[in-house]
């Protein structure tokens, strides 16, 4: 909404200069996106006649001009204008005059002529880009006045940049109504007398969308001269609001727009046939707009219609065929209430923005629809002549304003201040609400023209805009401090992050939606949870799993010559069809084992180099691993992890395929957990530490190529034998003296007791004890 501060001060006249005002707007919640002053700053520039003009005696392009400033005697004024002639009235600049740019005024000799002054043009004023010659001004300016007096020039343009719901601030009425709230001046309220009828013709008015339209008044206005100029202070009033002049009928229709807020339409009366009829345009009707835009209607789309074709787009912009022209005699004006929602979107889809179509999506005062055409009829009257008929009025029925209560005590509790009753009363009447007082309760009736409110909290608002937001003071909130206790069964999952960080991880984050493609390749997911509306194709379906986004933000490494990258990543993934979530941990390693170095030979990370990573997270917890097939892994090089004999991730080496698929050279392997598995931790407990010596004993055994070692471990651990304090293989060996189909595993054994030294015969029975059970599980025992 741009609009003219005089405009303004004509309606309420606060005593605050234009920037203190603006803040006032903006602290309210009218946001004032920009104040700028109508004119260039100038100076000693009066409205002059030309009374004489001669050919100038040493130049061909010059003219020696007589010029009446409103002195004794009229001023000599060499002019080389090409438009300069007797009797015109143009600016003219004094002698000290300074004008933009700094350019001050003296008098001066042109081609041996004395010149005591300058008559301007518009863009030598900086009121224009460019101009052809001299700034013609209106006959009946006043000769020998100030030109910034007489055209209003030191005035401000205020542009409110307003929320959607402040549609009742589109116009000079509403914004007058804050300022008055805001600073709680008087309003000067406009006068609008029914306008006496002196004809007794109508057209007939037919509403056939009644849901839309639900109120349609308009009148017929005979002998109009729609040639007659609109008065300068009209055409200052909506150059400033942003609208220009078009014609004296057109131009008071926009004006009263401005200045309620309700948008009218003129039509060519002759142009009509029969009666007006409101209704839905049929499937493919043509209109062609006063754009000149040929537009193809859809069935949703409300038209003004009579008899024979259509005459406009409703709420939005009138057909050409019936518009308005110099030689209109006749016009029929209308001012309607179309509900916003029959209106929006319809402009946008037609690639049109009007000023109309902007307030009826927003909504318009329906208790001014009247009163508009009331003014407009005043107005044309006054400036273009004719004679007015009765107004024709179609009623159906309006939006209900129903009373809402505001409670004093819920206004404490919302904003946080104490306002009693009687500074909430004197609020609500700055407001120029009507309301009824009950108690500490009020029962406030919402004005037509504020669509926006219709819950307590709304009313609420309005009081704190009022009152002012700065009014408000800024209370730190206070609260009890509470240590919470921290249980030494979980471990926090920074202290995870910290353990992976410690052995050359870098910590990711990825969106949790994914392609589609994804789910069903890595983790043969054909039913994941889908999006209904998916910022892209490819981020169309939640993740059931952290793999897919840590290789995508591998590839991004990749591409940018990263040759070793160690990711982790911890997020929550979504499965089942009751999309149940859960947090998981995830990582990947790729390249090198070590940073590229001298001390060691280099080799690619492998399968057991992120098992060990694994099993550094869950220490001091035992994990055990079993093989078995994932879709994202290459078969046989890929396990499930157990803690405690559950399945609580899987561990292993991405497929080739995959590789190929995402453009990755060497072999990645990966990791997840679930995160509940992981920060679970049992309580530590004290044992005796002995001080006698351990003995170390090894058992060297044959096995089958299908036997895995943890199921001997477990066998082992699982005898319980005295005496053993560790196991753990240190030797696998495959070849010559072993046989095929075969391999040799080789386990170190300490045995160690808190209260004495062993003697070899204990031993020799720990040891057989452990030699049965791994002859029970096929192992044969190596000399």
């Amino acid at each position: 909404m741009k609009f003219s501060e005089n405009w303004l001060r004509s309606w309420i006249n606060p005593e605050f200069s234009s920037h203190e005002l603006a803040h006032a707007l903006t602290m309210a919640g009218l946001e004032v996106e920009a104040l700028e002053s109508v004119a260039p700053v100038f100076n000693n520039v009066v409205v002059a006649e030309v009374l004489a003009v001669i050919k100038h005696p040493n130049a061909d392009r010059l003219s020696v001009c007589q010029v009446n400033v409103g002195e004794a005697a009229p001023l000599s004024i060499v002019c080389g204008a090409p438009n300069v002639a007797v009797g015109i009235k143009v600016p003219c600049a004094r002698i000290g005059a300074v004008l933009p740019g700094d350019f001050v005024i003296k008098q001066a000799k042109v081609r041996n002529v004395d010149s005591f002054g300058m008559l301007c043009s518009a863009s030598e004023l900086g009121l224009a880009e460019e101009s052809q010659g001299l700034w013609l001004l209106p006959e009946d300016a006043p000769v020998g006045r100030g030109l910034r007096e007489y055209l209003e020039l030191d005035d401000m343009l205020f542009t409110l940049k307003l929320t959607p719901n402040r549609s009742d601030c589109l116009s000079m009425v509403g914004v007058a109504r804050e300022v008055a709230a805001i600073t709680g001046g008087t309003l000067n309220t406009l006068q609008v007398d029914p306008v006496p009828s002196s004809l007794t013709e109508t057209l007939v008015v037919n509403i056939d969308a009644s849901e839309a339209c639900q109120l349609y008044c308009g009148r017929i206005v005979r002998s109009v001269n729609s040639a007659a100029t609109t008065p300068s202070w009209m055409m200052r009033r909506l150059e400033r609001g942003g609208l220009r002049s078009i014609n004296a009928v057109v131009d008071i229709t926009n004006y009263v727009m401005l200045e309620l807020g309700q948008p009218l339409h003129a039509f060519d009366l002759a142009k009509i046939a029969g009666g007006i009829t409101v209704r839905y345009a049929r499937a493919d009707e043509e209109l062609t707009l006063l754009n000149g835009q040929n537009v193809l209607l859809q069935d949703d789309m409300l038209v003004v219609a009579d008899d024979t074709r259509l005459l406009a787009l409703a709420g939005i912009m009138g057909g050409v065929a019936s518009s308005v022209e110099t030689a209109t005699r006749d016009v029929f004006l209308e001012s309607a209430f179309f509900v916003p929602d029959a209106i929006v979107g319809k402009a946008r889809r037609l690639t049109l923005s009007t000023d109309s179509s902007y307030r009826f999506e927003r909504g318009v005062d329906f208790a001014a629809t009247c009163m508009a055409l009331e003014r407009a009829t005043q107005l044309l009257l006054e400036i273009c002549g004719g004679q007015a008929g009765v107004v024709s009025e179609v009623r159906g029925k309006l939006p209900a304003r129903d009373a809402i209560m505001l409670r004093t005590s819920r206004v404490k509790r919302v904003l946080g201040i104490m306002l009693d009753p009687a500074q909430i009363t004197a609020l609500l009447q700055r407001l120029q609400f009507k309301f009824e007082q009950h108690g500490d309760d009020f029962h406030v009736a919402p004005p037509s023209y504020r669509f926006d409110l219709s819950l307590e909290v709304d009313l609420i608002e309005e009081i704190a805009r009022i009152a002012g937001y700065d009014n408000i003071p800024a209370q730190p909130p206070q609260t009890a401090v509470i240590m919470v206790p921290q249980t030494e069964t979980q471990r926090s999952v920074s202290c995870l992050r910290q353990i992976l960080v410690a052995r050359d991880y870098q910590e990711t984050i990825s969106y949790a939606f994914l392609d589609a493609a994804v789910e069903r390749d890595l983790y043969a997911n054909t039913t994941p949870v889908t999006l209904k509306n998916p910022i892209s194709s490819q981020l169309a379906v939640m993740r059931s799993s952290l793999l897919g986004g840590l290789i995508g933000a591998l590839r991004i490494n990749f591409v940018r010559k990263q040759s070793r990258v160690r990711l982790f990543e911890v997020g929550v993934c979504f499965t089942g069809d009751n999309h149940a979530q859960r947090e998981r941990f995830a990582g990947l390693c790729y390249g090198t084992q070590l940073p590229e170095q001298w001390g060691t030979a280099a080799r690619s990370v492998d399968f057991y180099d992120v098992k060990a990573d694994v099993e550094a997270l869950f220490a001091p917890a035992l994990l055990s691993f079993i093989a078995s097939p994932h879709p994202a892994s290459y078969p046989g090089r890929s396990a499930q992890i157990l803690l405690h004999g559950q399945v609580v991730g899987w561990i292993g080496e991405l497929h080739p395929k995959w590789l190929q698929q995402y453009g990755i050279s060497q072999a990645v392997v990966w990791f997840e957990v679930e995160l509940d598995a992981l920060i679970s931790t049992n309580v530590p407990h004290a044992s005796e530490i002995s001080k006698f010596p351990p003995v170390r004993r090894d058992l060297a055994v044959v096995v089958d190529e299908s036997v895995t070692v943890q199921s001997l471990l477990d066998a082992m651990l699982g005898s319980n034998t005295t005496y053993v304090a560790e196991l753990a293989l240190f030797d696998l060996y495959r070849g010559k003296g072993v046989g095929d189909g075969k391999k040799s595993l080789a386990f170190r054994v300490l045995l160690q007791d808190t209260q004495k030294t062993l003697i070899d015969s204990e031993i020799e029975l720990s040891i057989a004890r452990l030699t049965a059970v791994l002859q029970q599980h096929g192992a044969q025992v190596r000399i």
